[in-house]
This record gives structure tokens, sequence and C-alpha cells, in this order.
């Protein structure tokens, strides 16, 4: 099974991705892409994104993207997260992509960017990671 494919089947088993519908786009070495669908639910009184599904979305993709260094790992989970709001979630679908800064056998800093489809920056985000592994974490 290719990367993207594993990354795909694993985050099934998470009901909150699929309740967001997040689906991975791409895949590289400490990168993703992910996105979701900006549905009407998602929305806030203003009309645009939530900012709860905005660092729901950034926090599957910084782990994604740590996950993608370590795929021997049984997980990945968010220590610490902070977003920055820069402009409002619009359109048919929201892009997430993160990066991995650093790396470490169990901690990962990394960075992510919300943008909606047109390309203009809806939020930033600077985290560190856990990843757990088979040998260690039970």
């Amino acid at each position: 099974m290719n990367p993207l494919e594993y990354t795909r089947d694993y985050q099934k088993r998470i009901p909150f991705i699929q309740h967001l519908k997040i689906r991975t786009d791409e895949l590289g070495q400490g990168s993703a892409r992910l996105s979701l669908p900006v549905e009407r639910e998602f929305t806030n009184s203003l009309g645009t994104v939530h900012g709860g599904v905005i660092m729901s979305l950034l926090d599957v993709a910084v782990c994604t993207a740590a996950r993608t260094l370590h795929p021997e790992s049984i997980g990945v989970i968010t220590i610490d997260m902070s977003v920055s709001f820069i402009g409002g979630g619009t359109g048919q679908r929201l892009n997430a992509d993160a990066r991995v800064l650093r790396d470490g056998r169990s901690m990962s800093f990394v960075e992510g960017e919300a943008k909606n489809e047109d390309g203009s920056l809806v939020a930033k985000a600077i985290a560190t990671v856990r990843v757990r592994h088979k040998d260690r974490d039970k």
C-alpha cells in the first residue's frame, strides 16, 4: 500500500475526520496537503468557516505531515498548537498545507497554513506534536 492510500485508510478509523470529510490530497517526506468541503454547517454567523473547523483541519494536517516521517508509529498527537487567523474561509473547499520544520524520534515541530481555493491565506499554525511508538507508548 502506498503512503497516500495508507494515510487515507488510517484516517477512516478516526470518526471526527470522517465527520468533517477531511481528505488527504498529497503527501511528501514531512509534508501533507489536506482539504475539506465548506459546508453550511461549518460556517459561523458571518458565513465564513468557523475557527474550530479551521483549527481541526490544521491539526490533522500537521499530524499527518509528521506521521509521514514515522510510518512505524502508532499515532501522532498534538501537544501544542498556536493558530493566527488572517482571513475568512470562503468558497467550496478549504486547503491546508503542513511541513515538518524539525523532526526528532518522539517530537516534531510543524507549521501549517489554511487557504481558500483562490490561494488567499486564512490561518497559520505552528505546532509541537508527539510521535507515539509501539515499543514505548502503550
